[in-house]
């Protein structure tokens, strides 16, 4: 398996989000979540991504290819999430000040590889994504469609194992968002990776192998 976890629960002060989550992901599956608003999938994906822990329970554990995230230290687990992990959101987070080729290169950099390496890698990201003729524009110049393949690449350039994808579509017109619901396959069939998506669009869950529905902190029923 590639992910492993078990009994996951969150709560922030009184409000219990997750109550007791068990799941179970194989390499290179992709797997969508769905849901209504306040289910806790976003809190589950930020715990499956190692953006917040879970709260702290005797049989809680949480694998990742291998690696007990719950058991790392802070600094361990920054590095982990930076070699192992890659996000797209739903608004894109690239910063406005840097171009294409430099947003995607900032995980190579935190990953210390060399600037030669990083923006070779970047570059080949962005001609697979048929962005190679738009690698010196900022977001700002860039289609919201663009900007989506820009945050893919940067997603990628450190050959995650993961990518872990929170409404990803969200923004995007359906045109464009069925560009991304191919492309997330694409990649799968090229590079190996496992996908987890947070999604309420409905076409792009039933591109995944499985969708797994989340109500009020657990899954209540398995496709």
């Amino acid at each position: 398996m590639m992910i492993e976890a078990r009994n996951i629960h969150k709560s922030y002060a009184d409000l219990e989000v997750l109550k007791g989550v068990d799941l179970s992901i194989k390499e290179a599956e992709i797997v969508s979540v769905i849901g209504t608003s306040g289910a806790g999938k976003t809190t589950l994906l930020h715990i499956l991504g190692t953006l917040e822990r879970p709260d702290k329970n005797q049989d809680t554990s949480l694998i990742i290819n291998g690696t007990d995230v719950t058991q790392l230290s802070q600094r361990q687990l920054s590095h982990f999430r930076n070699q192992s992990l890659g996000f797209i959101f739903q608004f894109h987070q690239l910063l406005p000040e840097f171009t294409a080729l430099e947003n995607v290169c900032i995980p190579a950099f935190i990953n210390k590889k060399s600037k030669a390496a990083a923006e070779k890698r970047a570059k080949e990201l962005l001609d697979y994504l048929k962005l190679g003729d738009r690698i010196h524009h900022k977001p700002g110049e860039l289609s919201g469609g663009e900007q989506q393949r820009v945050a893919v690449a940067r997603s990628l350039i450190n050959d995650p194992q993961v990518i872990f994808a929170d409404e990803p579509t969200g923004n995007l017109d359906s045109g464009t968002a069925a560009d991304l619901h191919n492309l997330i396959l694409d990649l799968r069939a090229s590079f190996n990776q496992t996908f987890v998506i947070v999604t309420h669009n409905h076409e792009l869950a039933m591109l995944a192998d499985r969708t797994l529905t989340m109500s009020d902190g657990r899954f209540v029923e398995h496709e």
